[in-house]
């Protein structure tokens, strides 16, 4: 192994070459080459495949300069070798006599660069470029690794949230139903009790007042407590919708259609969780922007394996643009969502309406978990 020449701006040690050539006369003309273009080498030569192998297996060298013909291979054997290693190494064909055919190849294989043999003058050029290529991929490589990687955090930090989010909704529910409800439901019977005992009318009308405020009060932590975690869930993932869609038809005046392949559709849990927040972001979405429809389509579909949920609408449909906006976090929540049970989420708008997609392949029977057979203690019912 011998050295020419300094070190450059762009590569502060020694170019360490691999030069893979049976001629000693050739490879002192690319040594020779490169003292006169002063680029700064450590330049190691071998001539058989093995040694070949060997050498680029140790990681030592930044580029390989090979002959094209040699005895019994030739250098896209060579080639061949650094991609089965799977070493990122730039590598340029140096040869006397290469056809065109066979250079063509060599570049549609993945070869850096080539160069004629009587056309040495050029070699530093060609190794310089050959190592800006590879500098910059392999930056390109860190680069797409790290945008992977950030994508899996950001991937994993939304699922942790929306687990959290969850499991404070359910929290909430229960304390809400558990001591807010049964605060509540206590003063009414209190109030009840003072009221049937009351002789003055003032009186009588202050506890009549008050009892109805007190049942404003109960029916509002009721609606809250369904919003946050509604215990319906626990009858199926078809009650829990069905249930949805007559809230909305009430609240909003649109007819809603719910079709299904049966009354009640086993999705594991977490499935079962995401179908119905994507149903309800989806006719949330409706209220808000689908001014002019009249009535909303949800089909369920568990055929093939895969379960299907669609909510569609009648209205003018939304804009393109607000479907990839920055801040479209719910349509982006949703899709978040999906993806952590391993489905997805398509979103169509034309003039006709908007459909939200939403599909999960589903796992096989035996791995489904069984149904509910009791609800939880903070059921759908009244507080009292």
């Amino acid at each position: 192994m011998t050295g020419t020449g300094e070190a450059t701006a762009s590569h502060p040690r020694p170019v360490r070459i691999l030069h893979l050539e049976d001629s000693r006369v050739d490879h002192a003309l690319v040594k020779f080459a490169l003292q006169r273009s002063q680029l700064a080498n450590e330049i190691t030569l071998v001539d058989t495949l093995e040694d070949f192998r060997r050498e680029v297996q140790s990681g030592q060298h930044d580029i390989v300069l090979a002959d094209y013909h040699l005895p019994g291979f030739t250098g896209l054997d060579a080639w061949d070798v650094v991609c089965k290693l799977g070493i990122p190494v730039p590598f340029v064909i140096l040869s006397g006599a290469i056809g065109e055919t066979a250079a063509v190849d060599a570049m549609h294989r993945g070869v850096s660069d080539y160069l004629l043999k009587d056309s040495m003058h050029r070699l530093a050029h060609v190794v310089k470029r050959a190592l800006e290529i590879s500098d910059a991929r392999k930056a390109k490589a860190r680069a797409d690794a790290e945008l992977a990687e950030s994508r899996q955090r950001l991937a994993e930090l939304a699922e942790h949230l929306q687990t959290s989010i969850e499991q404070e909704r359910a929290d909430i529910a229960r304390e809400i139903h558990d001591d807010i409800g049964g605060a509540l439901a206590a003063i009414k019977l209190d109030l009840a009790w003072v009221g049937r005992r009351a002789s003055d009318a003032d009186m009588q009308r202050h506890v009549n007042t008050a009892l109805d405020m007190v049942q404003h009060a109960l029916g509002a932590s009721q609606r809250i407590m369904m919003n946050l975690r509604p215990p319906i869930l626990d009858q199926g993932l078809v009650a829990a919708v069905v249930w949805l869609a007559a809230g909305f038809e009430r609240r909003t005046g649109l007819r809603v259609h719910v079709r299904r392949t049966a009354e009640r559709i086993e999705v594991p849990r977490d499935v079962q969780l995401v179908a119905y927040r994507t149903a309800q972001e989806a006719m949330t979405n409706v209220a808000k922007h689908a001014a002019g429809a009249t009535h909303v389509d949800i089909d369920l579909n568990d055929g093939e394996g895969v379960l299907t949920l669609e909510v569609s609408d009648n209205g003018p449909g939304m804009d393109s643009g607000a479907l990839r906006k920055a801040k479209s976090f719910g349509l982006l929540g949703l899709r978040e969502r999906a993806a952590k049970v391993g489905g997805w989420l398509d979103v169509s708008a034309s003039p006709r309406g908007t459909s939200v997609i939403l599909s999960v392949p589903l796992p096989s029977g035996d791995t489904l978990p069984p149904p509910m057979e009791h609800k939880e203690a903070h059921d759908q019912g009244d507080f009292v």
